[in-house]
């Protein structure tokens, strides 16, 4: 029986493949991936939820937990496990001939968890009144657009943007989690949804996504390389960032223009060397993790990549491997549209913020689940 594409929205196709043609397939470390597939398809519940795990998908990812709890998988165990267990589908999104990458990082920013004129940025936790629309929800007379609203005595309404935020609707109200020195900081850290924060005594305190206000999410990059005529390929995070803290009152009104407010929550439990919690709600692995579009594919999704790449030195470079898809962002939107984690710290950042490239999607998508 032929497999079955998966599920995809209108316009995009799916295309099957043998492993023998994907490109690369072969000399790709196997175990790498399969280690953290075997960890599980997400946490119950996800930090951030998606569209469900289908049955078959999440039979897989029970399977392989098993293998690996019983002693160590080879490379070529692991490799046949991912092509005995799925079938192979190139997406190509609507209009389009590929798909396209960007790339996210870790950062880490100097903070404190008192205020004082050093930092005087706050960082909030997720309100208690802050309700997150599922897939599937249905909130009659709001605008379908949100994601994310606050529950009153009358009602659902929608939450403060960024605008009322910075100008004092969650002010008194003990939200705070920890302070940065400036705005700017808090930007990134929002548009990479984790970080490191390193205090005053030399400690650092790790934080992971809490939610959303629900307002659309508006690419500054984009507003700026309009504004000032700079081809969009020239537009790096970097450039980005230098712009905005250049000028604190240019920073501002520019900042505001992206309605969308993230909120954190601090994690001290996670280990130093263990990557950033993704939307899965498990560790994030460094070249090895993606973030997809949530309201298509469900997380665990093993996704095979090939992309010609910014290493980060001033070269280019080639990244065909497995992945696995246990993340997702506001930005993130599209069958064929992921963004790879790179990694933690400056180094991984300045990488990161390179990538804005095509690639080639393809699709892992389970078959003939709990076979031995």
């Amino acid at each position: 029986m032929a497999a079955s594409s998966p599920p995809l929205p209108a316009g995009a196709t799916a295309e099957p493949l043998e492993p023998a043609r994907v490109s690369g397939w072969a000399r790709d470390d196997h175990r790498a991936a399969f280690a953290i597939f075997a960890r599980g398809c997400q946490a119950e519940p996800p930090l951030r939820a998606s569209v469900p795990v289908p049955a078959a998908l999440a039979a897989v990812c029970r399977q392989a937990g098993r293998l690996a709890s019983a002693g160590p998988v080879g490379p070529h165990a692991a490799r046949r496990f991912f092509e005995r267990h799925f079938s192979f589908w190139r997406i190509r999104p609507p209009a389009a001939p590929t798909g396209f990458m960007t790339g996210y990082f870790e950062p880490e920013f100097e903070g404190s968890l008192t205020r004082s004129d050093s930092y005087p940025t706050p960082l909030y936790g997720r309100p208690p009144e802050l309700v997150t629309r599922l897939p599937g929800d249905d909130w009659p007379g709001m605008d379908a657009a949100l994601s994310a609203a606050r529950r009153t005595a009358t009602g659902l309404e929608p939450f403060h943007d960024r605008t009322a935020i910075e100008t004092g609707a969650l002010d008194g109200r003990g939200l705070e989690v920890l302070w940065m020195r400036d705005p700017v900081d808090r930007f990134v850290l929002q548009v990479q949804g984790s970080g490191r924060i390193r205090l005053p005594d030399g400690s650092v305190t790790r934080l992971v996504y809490s939610g959303r206000n629900g307002h659309a999410y508006t690419s500054l990059g984009r507003v700026l390389s309009e504004r000032e005529g700079i081809p969009p390929a020239e537009m790096t995070m970097d450039r980005l960032i230098a712009r905005l803290k250049a000028d604190a009152g240019f920073a501002r009104d520019l900042i505001r223009l992206n309605r969308s407010f993230v909120f954190f929550a601090r994690r001290d439990d996670l280990p130093a060397d263990s990557g950033p919690i993704g939307g899965a709600g498990l560790p994030l692995t460094p070249l090895r993790s993606i973030a997809i579009d949530r309201t298509v594919w469900p997380y665990g999704l093993p996704v095979w990549i090939d992309a010609t790449l910014p290493d980060g030195d001033g070269g280019m470079g080639r990244l065909a491997r497995l992945m696995i898809a246990q993340d997702t962002g506001s930005a993130i939107l599209g069958p064929a549209r992921l963004d790879l984690f790179v990694g933690s710290g400056a180094r991984a950042g300045h990488r990161a913020g390179l990538i804005r490239h095509p690639v080639d999607f393809i699709v892992l998508w389970p078959t003939e689940p709990g076979r031995p």
